[in-house]
Formats: structure tokens, C-alpha cells, sequence
């Protein structure tokens, strides 16, 4: 493949980076659902999105060394395919076992496309205009997380929940075809070897860089709060409030418009108050969204009114909070810029799959205690973000 091939229009890099963030939110509506189905318990169908979340991030973690080390293409149509088999499997799966191993190669194959669509941006471009076009990837992968919970809970709704997967299936055909024929390879310098050692010695040189950890977790618990709302409150709509799945996915729109607007609006604002002045209004708009909805809750009781629009002030916060906290991390490590945004990524991903399959306890002490985990997450925050020297 010529490397001096000219890169196809973003658009096409987009829509690889939207497989795997859409594959993760369009069954979140269903679960429920999902559960019935396979008769199964809430627990081990909460596991579907548990390992989803664990096998993103150890895909995360190792797509990059096997691309600089094998080129982009190929690890990107091994990937991709390996989405695509997941999702037949999804498609056809009659038991727990067949739903979750369908779950663990989406994942591992999807997060190709997220993580070598800017890899490929970063080969080809400068720095600066890398980072418009990675600015573009960004907002796929947000409007992408804000439309499939709804699109997901109509389309379980009229056609059932192993329709979900046709809807992967078809993106991720979509996805290989514009690799095949449309993206060039743009590694020029292939590594030798995986070289594993060095690897673990940049990823333990990244944790020992001053205030690493402190920026990583406050932005990490930011993060786990977002994660226990996808994977509890479909089950409070569906138990608790007599809601659909699409009652869910419509409600959701707020959530993520939320996170949208925050994030979109954090880039100006930045500028203006700096960074440690945007993390604190973060974490304090996330404090307060997490506060209303208690209060609310807890005077009102469990609502449409009292759980999203609170939770949209939450990710408001998060949206100002989380793209400041990650770039005064990432800055941490001169040496190894990219290192310490996939770990970063690793470990909010991680502790995300421990926090979802914390849920089902959570939910069966009753649904008051999700929401006071809601509120420790930004106390966590703050505790964190205060560890770091803030020069």
C-alpha cells in the first residue's frame, strides 16, 4: 500500500470511530429486556456490560503496540472483523454465554477504529492540524454515545433486542468496507518487536510522573458515576417506573445533550478561567446535579423529572471537568504523551467495569443507594484533584 496515498475525507474515519461506542450504548436500553429473554438475573446480564467495558479497555491497551508494530490497516480489518463476528453471534445468541462472549469481540475489535482513527490523523498531520481532525472524531464518538441509547430503545421496542446487533452488524460492514478500499497504511516506522518490557517501564514511568494519578482518578470517579447511571437507571425505568426501553433511550437525550454541551463549551471557557478553575466548576456542577437529584428523590420520589435532568447537570459538569482533568494529566508525562492517555483511558475504563458490576447490589438495597454512590463520586473527585500540586 503507497503511504503517500491521500487520506479519504474525515467522514470516513468518523464512522469508524462511532463502531464500538455504539455497539456499547444501543443494548443499555434493553437490558431488562435482555434479561427476561434469556431468563436470566439482572447480575448476570449486567455482566454484558461489565465485560464490554473491562475487554475495551485491555483492547485500549494493547491496540496501539500491535499497530505501530503490524501497521494500521491490518490490525484495523483484524479488528474490525472481529467486531463483526461479535455481532453475529449477538444476533443469534440464545444464552448468556453466546451474549457475553459476543459482547468481549465487539469490544476487543471495536476499539480499533476508535483508537487508530486518530492514530492515522496523527501520522498524517501536524500537531495542530491533527488536532481539528481528531476534533471532528471526538464529536462522532459524543453524538454517536447521545443517540444510541435512544435509537436502541425504539428499536427494541418495535423489533426486539437481537435486532440491536443487525444495526452493529451493519456499521461494522460499513466500517471494514472503508478500510478495504479507502484508507491507505500510514505507519512509515514499524517497530521491530512488541518489546513488552519497555511498554509496562513507559506505562509504570507514566504513574510515577507528580500529580499523574491525582488528575487520572479525579476524572476516573467523574467517570464511574456516568458508568453506574447507564447501567442502573434502565432497570429503575423499567422496575420502578413502568417505562419501556424507549421511555429510557428518550429521557437519556437530556443526559447526553448535557455532556455535549459542556463539552463544547469547555474548550472557550478554558481560556478564559484555566484549567484548575474549570476542573473545580466541573466537579461543582456535578456535585450539584448529584445533591438535587438525592434531595429530589428523596422528597419527590423516583421520577423522569427528579433522576434525568438532575443527572444532566451532573454531565454538564463532567463535560467542563473531564477534558481539562485529562489534558493537565496527559502533561504530566513529557516524555510519553501517549502512554498516559491510554492508561488514563485504561483505567477509567477498568474501574468503570468494577463500578457496573457493582449494580445489581446497589439496586437491590434499593435504588436511594445508587444515587448516594452518585454523590461520593464527586467527593472522590475533589479529594483526588486536591492531591495535585494545581501550578
Amino acid at each position: 500500500m503507497d503511504n503517500s496515498k491521500p487520506l479519504p475525507p474525515i467522514a470516513y474515519f468518523t464512522i469508524m470511530s462511532m463502531v464500538s461506542p455504539i455497539a456499547l450504548n444501543i443494548l443499555l436500553p434493553a437490558l431488562p429486556d435482555v434479561a427476561a429473554g434469556l431468563n436470566v438475573t439482572t447480575a448476570e446480564v449486567q455482566l454484558s456490560l461489565t465485560l464490554y467495558l473491562f475487554s475495551l479497555a485491555i483492547g485500549q491497551l494493547i491496540c496501539g503496540p500491535l499497530a505501530d508494530r503490524f501497521g494500521r490497516r491490518p490490525i484495523l480489518l483484524i479488528g474490525i472483523a472481529i467486531h463483526f463476528i461479535g455481532c453475529l453471534l449477538g444476533a443469534f445468541a440464545d444464552d448468556l454465554s453466546s451474549l457475553l462472549v459476543a459482547r468481549v469481540l465487539q469490544a476487543f475489535g471495536g476499539c480499533t477504529g476508535m483508537v487508530l482513527a486518530r492514530t492515522i490523523m496523527l501520522d498524517r498531520y501536524s500537531r495542530d492540524q491533527a488536532a481539528g481532525k481528531i476534533g471532528y472524531i471526538t464529536l462522532s464518538i459524543a453524538i454517536s454515545q447521545a443517540i444510541a441509547p435512544t435509537l436502541g430503545g425504539h428499536i427494541n421496542l418495535q423489533l426486539g433486542w437481537q435486532y440491536l446487533f443487525h444495526f452493529s452488524l451493519l456499521l461494522s460492514t460499513v466500517s471494514w468496507l472503508i478500510v478495504l478500499f479507502m484508507i491507505p497504511e500510514t505507519a512509515t516506522n514499524k517497530t521491530d518487536s512488541l518489546r513488552i518490557d519497555r511498554v509496562l517501564k513507559q506505562y509504570w514511568q507514566v504513574i510515577k510522573a507528580p500529580n499523574y494519578l491525582g488528575y487520572a482518578l479525579s476524572t476516573t470517579f467523574i467517570s464511574c458515576a456516568f458508568y453506574l447511571f447507564i447501567g442502573s437507571v434502565p432497570y429503575i425505568v423499567d422496575q420502578e417506573m413502568g417505562g419501556s426501553s424507549a421511555d429510557f433511550g428518550n429521557w437519556f437525550l437530556f443526559v447526553s445533550l448535557g455532556f455535549m454541551f459542556g463539552s463544547f463549551n469547555a474548550a472557550k471557557l478554558s481560556a478564559k478561567l484555566g484549567t484548575h478553575r474549570m476542573i473545580t466548576l466541573g466537579h461543582s456542577l456535578s456535585m450539584a446535579g448529584a445533591l438535587i437529584m438525592l434531595i429530589t428523590v428523596y422528597n419527590v420520589g423516583v421520577t423522569y423529572l427528579t433522576i434525568f435532568l438532575p443527572m444532566a447537570l451532573f454531565t454538564i459538569g463532567r463535560g467542563f471537568s473531564q477534558p481539562n482533568s485529562q489534558s493537565a494529566g496527559i502533561s504530566c508525562s513529557k516524555s510519553s504523551p501517549s502512554t498516559a492517555s491510554g492508561l488514563m483511558g485504561f483505567v477509567q475504563l477498568l474501574t468503570g467495569a468494577l463500578v457496573a458490576q457493582m449494580t445489581p447490589a446497589l439496586l437491590s438495597a434499593g435504588s436511594i443507594w445508587i444515587i448516594l454512590v452518585l454523590v461520593l463520586c464527586p467527593i472522590l473527585a475533589f479529594a483526588a484533584y486536591f492531591t495535585t500540586s494545581r501550578q
